[in-house]
């Protein structure tokens, strides 16, 4: 059953990938996070990285920032393997595709993490 979402899912954020996002996205996929249980903090982490590369604060290259802004606006769509209007259901192809992203980025996460210490450290 998860293999047939994630299929669909896995196509949606192909179709997204090319999405501009804006403020008002980042706004709503943060109000969004609520919802995604296990996979909140993760979420979340995307979108400060996002915001931290949009505000020049943080440098990745495009691809991993590209997989970033395709599942924030995957999350946020109303155009979904599951609709979201369906409680519980419809956020478990969100929660797979935030997986899927954190999967595919770990490294990026890594240098991520080291850099918000260090930012942390310096500002202190």
């Amino acid at each position: 059953m998860k293999k047939q979402f994630l299929g669909k899912a896995l196509a949606l954020f192909e179709r997204f990938k090319t999405h501009k996002i804006t403020s008002a996205d980042l706004e709503e996929a943060e109000q969004k996070a609520k919802n995604l249980d296990v996979r909140k903090e993760d979420f979340q982490l995307l979108i400060a990285m996002c915001k931290d590369t949009f505000s020049g604060k943080y440098k990745m290259n495009k691809w991993n920032l590209s997989v970033i802004v395709a599942t924030i606006i995957y999350v946020i769509s109303p155009l979904d393997a599951i609709p979201d209007v369906i409680p519980v259901l419809g956020w478990i192809d969100d929660v797979t595709i935030i997986g899927y992203a954190i999967s595919k980025l770990s490294e990026e996460i890594l240098k991520y993490k080291l850099f918000s210490k260090q930012s942390v450290v310096v500002e202190s």
